[in-house]
């Protein structure tokens, strides 16, 4: 009788303690998922008197969250790398965007900062959150013996299987000590500073270069991020997009300190024609182009170096979308839902709604037709010039 005791008092303990690790295991899983799916909350286009809301297909490229590797924002932290770590720059970008209120509404945050480089970081890298997971191993592993040595849960057995017990609790923490301290599970985590630029149009740039171990990104809320595009038919307002194309709109912002944008214009404009209906949607049955509603135009100005932007986040191109062609400095408008070419092409910002009138207009001056590699275009008899403008500073 007393040995089936004991037997049954060591099941029941050695269950407990399975339960107490999967409860943890869970704990810990859970946190990672959950961590891994912040910020996935799609992004609403908002202009500053109208929204804009797709469907699910339209909105499929919204959810990026990307920044320029090498380069450092400064301005006032909101949240501290020292004390704020992160697996990654997506999640320290997704981690700023949480601090936007309601939909796409003003955010206390509009910059963010990552240390991706585990070299160059140093210890600082990861060693605040690798230090509470030790700990808390610590913690339950002194408990568990604890609770084993003192008999709390009324166990009642003998020397040596309370022995054997003890003994197997110690491998188990060391295989996790040995998990944790190696970084097996995933712990590298990196210092993420969140911070609020004085001018998120003109921010801060701290450093830059391949030295830089940072990596960067911009946030722009409700009302944030427009900036203005000049013509002499009237001003496009336009909504920049710094989470997907970060690269291209870092450029844009470049040329809103510009006096002048000798060079930029519009060349070629082709209105919807028959093929698209006065929403953008594609006719059933008709051809797609030519005409190929777009406005095309160029922000190579002289006297500057333009760079090759490099291929970013290709939402599908919709009525309003703005996009490079190839890796610019040609770029173009489009006036219709071009779902024909996927991902082609990466989309930097929309024209606000309100505004695609003046687009339209421009689509209608008179035009020359051209063949450029053998596809028909139409020409504008005369450029029309545009500069990137940005809106006054609130007072």
């Amino acid at each position: 009788m007393g040995r089936r005791q004991t037997d049954s008092d060591l099941h029941r303990f050695t269950l407990w303690v399975l339960f107490l690790i999967a409860a943890i295991s869970c704990c810990m899983a859970y946190y990672s998922f959950s961590v891994s799916l912040k910020g996935n909350s799609d992004t609403i286009f908002v202009g500053s008197s109208e929204s804009w809301r797709g469907n699910e297909e339209e909105r499929e490229g919204d959810g990026c969250c990307g920044g320029v590797e090498h380069l450092e924002l400064w301005g006032d932290a909101m949240k501290w790398g020292s004390d704020f770590k992160l697996n990654s720059s997506e999640e320290c970008c997704r981690a700023c965007k949480e601090m936007c209120e309601g939909d796409d509404g003003p955010c206390l945050c509009d910059s963010w900062v990552f240390c991706g480089n585990k070299q160059d970081c140093g210890s600082r890298f990861g060693e605040v959150s690798q230090h509470l997971f030790l700990s808390s191993l610590t913690v339950i592993y002194s408990i568990l013996r604890f609770v084993a040595i003192n008999k709390i849960v009324g166990l009642d057995f003998g020397e040596v299987s309370q022995h054997l017990l003890l003994s197997s609790l110690t491998p188990i923490y060391s295989i996790l000590r040995f998990v944790a301290i190696n970084k097996i599970v995933g712990l590298d985590f990196g210092e993420c500073w969140l911070k609020k630029q004085k001018d998120a149009l003109d921010p801060d740039w701290r450093d830059s270069g391949d030295k830089v171990i940072w990596t960067s990104g911009l946030v722009f809320g409700k009302g944030e991020g427009i900036i203005k595009l000049k013509t002499e038919h009237g001003i496009v307002n336009v909504k920049l997009f710094p989470d997907c194309a970060p690269h291209s709109v870092y450029y844009i912002l470049e040329l809103l300190s510009l006096q002048h944008c000798a060079g930029c214009q519009f060349y070629r404009a082709e209105s919807r024609g028959n093929s698209w209906d006065l929403q953008g949607n594609h006719i059933e049955h008709a051809p797609y182009g030519p005409p190929y509603a777009l406005i095309q135009g160029t922000v190579d100005a002289y006297g500057t170096v333009f760079k090759d932007i490099p291929q970013e986040a290709c939402p599908t191109i919709r009525r309003g979308s703005i996009a490079w062609v190839g890796s610019g400095p040609d770029f173009f408008i489009s006036l219709a839902n071009h779902h024909e070419w996927k991902k082609a092409y990466t989309v930097f910002g929309q024209v606000l709604p309100e505004d695609m009138e003046i687009v339209e207009k421009i689509s209608q001056l008179p035009t020359i037709p051209d063949v450029w590699s053998n596809v028909k275009v139409a020409v504008l008899e005369r450029p029309v010039p545009l500069r990137f403008i940005r809106m006054r500073k609130s007072p």
